[in-house]
C-alpha cells in the first residue's frame, strides 16, 4: 500500500501578511522539495475536502464555528487574536486542513493506504475547544481523533506531537480523556507556556530546555513516549507534524536536524506497524525555515512511504 499526501490549492490562499511567519510559501517549499528529491512520484495525491460542521463540532461548540465564519473578512485581515489572522480565503483553507486530517483519516482506516500525511495550512494545535491562537483556529488532529473514534469505533487513539511549541490545544480537548493518549515533547519555558503544571494522566508532557538537540529528543522518545505507547496499545496512530524545532528554524531554539525527524518517524511507523497494523495520519503543524521545513518533511515522507 501507498502513502497518501493530501493538500488543496485553498490552503496556499490562506495569507496573513507578508511578514508573518506562517505564510503560504510553506506548502510551496514542501511541493518544490517533493520534486527535487524524487520521492513526490511514490505519493498518492488526494485534494482535501472540506470538513462538515458535524465533523467540527465532535471538538469544537457550534457557538464558536459560527462565531469564525461569521468573523469571516470580505476583504483585508480580520485578527481573532494578536497572532492569528483571517483574510477572504482563510476559512476555506481551515475547512480544507481539517478535512484533510479527516480524509487522511477514512483513507487508513479504510485500508487504501497504509499511512497519509496532510500538507495544509492554517495549523491546528494551539486551538482549543472554543479559542484560536498560535496561528491555529480549528484542532485538525482532534478533528481527526474525535472521526475516528466516532466513525470506525475506535477507543484507543494516540497522537503524538514533536512540535516545538507545546500543543496546549489538543491537551485542551482530550485532557483525561481514556480514549486518546498524548506524547509531546517542546522547548520550556516557551510559548504557549503551558504543558508542565499537573498534566492529566493521558498526557505524557517532556518538555526540553533551549538548546537541546536530538540527543534529548531520542531520550524522551525512548524512555517516555515508548513505555507509554506499548502499555497504551493504540489502534491509530495521529502525528502532529511540527518542524519548528529544528537546528536553522530561529522561530525557537531547539536544534533538531533533519536526520532526528527521520529517526522518530522511523520509531513511529515501526510501532504502528507492530501494534496497529501501520496506521499513521500525520497532519503538518509548524516549521518556519522554508529549507529546513521541506528537507524535514521529505525526511517523514520518506519514511512512511518506505522509501529510505
Amino acid at each position: 500500500m501507498t502513502t497518501a499526501f493530501i493538500t488543496h490549492a485553498d490552503c496556499m490562499k490562506h495569507d496573513m501578511g507578508g511578514f508573518h511567519p506562517e505564510r503560504p510559501e510553506r506548502l510551496s517549499a514542501i511541493e518544490d522539495q517533493l520534486i527535487a528529491s524524487g520521492i513526490g512520484q511514490y505519493l498518492q495525491r488526494y485534494d482535501a475536502p472540506l470538513a462538515t460542521d458535524a465533523q467540527l463540532e465532535r471538538v469544537h461548540p457550534a457557538a464558536y464555528i459560527d462565531a469564525v465564519r461569521e468573523r469571516a473578512p470580505q476583504t483585508g485581515l480580520v485578527y481573532l487574536d494578536p497572532d492569528t489572522a483571517m483574510n477572504p480565503h482563510t476559512l476555506q483553507a481551515c475547512l480544507r486542513a481539517a478535512g484533510a486530517a479527516v480524509l487522511a483519516t477514512d483513507l487508513v482506516m479504510q485500508g487504501v493506504v497504509r499511512n497519509a500525511f496532510a500538507s495544509v495550512r492554517p495549523p491546528g494545535h494551539h486551538a482549543t475547544r472554543d479559542r484560536s491562537m498560535g496561528f491555529c483556529i480549528f484542532n485538525n488532529v482532534a478533528v481527526a481523533a474525535r472521526h475516528a473514534i466516532a466513525e470506525y469505533g475506535l477507543t484507543r487513539v494516540a497522537i503524538i506531537d514533536f512540535d516545538v511549541h507545546h500543543g496546549n490545544g489538543t491537551e485542551d480537548i482530550f485532557s483525561d480523556d481514556p480514549t486518546v493518549l498524548m506524547c509531546s515533547t517542546f522547548q520550556h519555558p516557551f510559548y504557549p507556556y503551558s504543558g508542565t503544571e499537573h498534566p492529566a494522566n493521558n498526557m505524557v508532557n517532556i518538555p526540553l530546555n533551549a538548546g537541546s538537540g536530538g540527543r534529548q529528543f531520542r531520550e524522551a522518545v525512548t524512555q517516555a513516549w515508548m513505555p507509554a505507547l506499548e502499555n497504551f496499545s493504540p489502534e491509530l496512530v495521529l502525528i502532529s507534524a511540527g518542524f519548528d524545532a529544528h537546528l536553522e528554524d530561529d522561530m525557537a531554539s531547539l536544534s533538531f536536524r533533519d536526520e532526528d525527524y527521520a529517526w522518530v518517524s522511523a520509531q513511529l511507523t515501526a510501532f504502528a506497524n507492530t501494534h496497529c497494523a501501520g496506521r499513521v495520519v500525520s497532519v503538518l503543524e509548524g516549521g518556519y525555515d522554508l529549507s529546513a521545513l521541506a528537507r524535514s518533511v521529505v525526511q517523514h515522507l520518506r519514511v512512511l512511504a518506505e522509501l529510505h
